[in-house]
């Protein structure tokens, strides 16, 4: 059972993340009352403002709800898989690797399969090579970020030599691909990540106890009854489910992964893996982000993963300079 301060923690986040959702309906070139945001989103507002709320920018939220869920569960797992707080899909290139994929579906680079699909092949295929190059340490040490760090920078490279050498329009389209943005997220994309989240989600909470033990050293997870290998093998395809939906609908958004699971540390009771808690923070910051982007240079849209990159960067540089902060054990 949750104790009281983490089910407070993750009652403020809800709240937060609501009032987040409200807003960036509300917010945009047509300013909406949130009263009328939600008279809208019950289909008893006027034609015009059900008409922007449920058709232009609900989706909109939605896909970032999830995506931002998705991305941080990911990065709270992967984190815990490694007892590193730097390693998350972004740093370890998971990120590149399955935008690369989906730019090569978007681009029509020899392969015609559907961007989600490429996506999650991208994100699988870097985790394996990460996961080879690491040897026996697998998820564990800076052996295997490190490896990522190479692998994303080699994805990064493929992704501009693949944009460079197609024409203008096809490399339009696949722009917001590298840069992370939810603008115009088809309806069918955000069902699959719904799905792909759900399920994510529904697995994690089979290995919560095991993921809880990761905290502590092989020997106690072991005395604690801890199946390793299989929490680990479980924890890391889980990740990279969780990644690739994410970056098939959104693109790469960085840092959503590293702060989402850091603040929910933060607030919660300490000693268990805040799943919850990330996933919560992890759509608050995505939805405030685009709504940050969307609204603060308005005509001119930012794409959330710029603004993520700006917010989200000092931070990184801070755990960097601490080394003492970098293990979660």
């Amino acid at each position: 059972m949750p104790d009281k301060r983490t089910t407070i923690a993750n009652s403020i986040l809800l709240a937060l993340m609501l009032v987040a959702v409200i807003t960036s309906l509300s917010m945009g070139t047509v300013r909406i009352d949130p009263m009328d945001t939600l008279r809208a989103l019950v289909g008893s507002a006027d034609p015009m403002t059900t008409f922007v709320v449920n058709e232009l920018r609900l989706n909109r939220v939605t896909a970032g709800l999830l995506a931002g869920a998705a991305l941080a569960l990911a990065g709270c797992l992967m984190q815990t898989l490694a007892r590193n707080r730097l390693a998350t899909p972004g740093i370890i290139g998971i990120d590149n690797a399955a935008t690369a994929f989906a730019v090569a579906s978007v681009v029509g680079i020899g392969v015609s399969v559907a961007p989600p699909v490429m996506a999650l092949a991208g994100a699988a295929a870097a985790t394996a090579i990460a996961f080879g190059l690491a040897g026996a340490n697998g998820t564990r040490g800076y052996r295997f970020i490190v490896a990522g760090i190479g692998i994303g920078a080699i994805a990064g490279a493929v992704t501009q030599v693949m944009l460079s050498r197609v024409a203008i329009d096809a490399a339009n389209a696949a722009y917001p691909w590298t840069v992370g943005s939810l603008n115009a997220r088809s309806g069918n994309s955000v069902l699959v990540l719904a799905c792909g989240l759900a399920a994510g989600y529904g697995l994690l909470m089979l290995i919560s106890r095991g993921l809880n033990t990761l905290q502590f050293s092989d020997a106690v997870a072991v005395a604690l009854g801890t199946h390793l290998k299989r929490v680990r093998i479980l924890g890391l395809a889980i990740s990279v489910l969780l990644t690739g939906f994410a970056v098939s609908v959104c693109g790469p958004v960085g840092l959503i992964a590293l702060l989402a699971p850091e603040l929910a540390r933060t607030i919660c009771k300490p000693g268990k893996v805040p799943l919850l808690a990330s996933a919560l923070a992890g759509a608050t910051f995505m939805v405030v982000a685009d709504l940050l982007g969307r609204t603060l240079f308005s005509p001119l849209e930012i794409p959330v993963g710029i603004i993520t990159a700006i917010v989200g960067s000092p931070y990184l540089l801070w755990i960097l300079l601490k080394p003492s902060q970098r293990s979660l054990t």
